[in-house]
């Protein structure tokens, strides 16, 4: 079989691109933020505030990231609540990493020396002002290696977007293949594009994570 690549497929593939950088990025923010919020009322909060928390966590890691998109997608739709392609993708995805993202900022919150919060409790601060200026700015500097792993994956779960109708990067190429019945070329530059941007992203996190690194933070207790 012969393999014929074409120069001309670029700029279509160049479009989806940047429409999947642009909706990892909305994600992964909205995901960031909620998740914070997320891992503080499961640390902290308690009563329904905790279980609301903890339902939402077990919800959204307990069931298909596909599912959801769909429930958000056309089922939302069949109650009179019609969103864009775009706005269903972020939500869905978005709320999906948030839960994941939520049991890493938790993760790096226990991480942080008990000692610190109860000398910041014994100076006159109080609860709200240690996780704000005591925990908050270690646990965001621990949490960076899973974070980044949340990243990476978000960026490759955005390639179900196409099938409800958003031309990303997969969907271009999708569209493409079909066009040109040149499935195993066009998947294959698919398939290189994602891989440099993970590249990308996990050299550039790599760097990050170096510079903001504060030696003995994360050990033992």
């Amino acid at each position: 079989m012969e393999l014929i690549f074409k120069w001309e497929w670029l700029p279509e593939l160049g479009r989806g691109l940047v429409l999947t950088v642009e909706l990892t990025a909305a994600c992964i923010s909205m995901g960031a933020v909620l998740g914070l919020f997320l891992a503080i009322a499961r640390l902290y909060a308690r009563g329904p505030i905790y279980w609301l928390a903890s339902a939402y966590v077990q919800f959204f890691r307990g069931t298909p990231l596909l599912v959801q998109l769909f429930m958000i997608h056309f089922g939302l739709a069949g109650w009179g609540i019609r969103l864009s392609p775009l706005f269903s993708g972020i939500i869905a995805m978005g709320l999906n990493t948030a839960a994941y993202q939520a049991e890493y900022f938790r993760g790096a919150i226990q991480a942080v020396k008990r000692g610190q919060t109860l000398a910041a409790l014994s100076l006159g601060m109080t609860r709200w002002q240690t996780i704000r200026h005591v925990i908050l700015p270690q646990a965001l500097r621990l949490v960076l290696p899973s974070w980044s792993n949340e990243l990476v994956y978000m960026l490759k779960y955005t390639s179900i977007v196409y099938l409800i109708g958003l031309p990303d990067l997969m969907g271009m190429g999708r569209t493409i293949a079909s066009d040109n019945f040149r499935f195993f070329e066009v998947y294959a530059v698919v398939a290189l594009i994602y891989l440099a941007l993970v590249l990308i992203i996990t050299f550039a996190l790599r760097s990050v994570e170096a510079r903001i690194r504060v030696p003995g933070l994360g050990t033992a207790r």
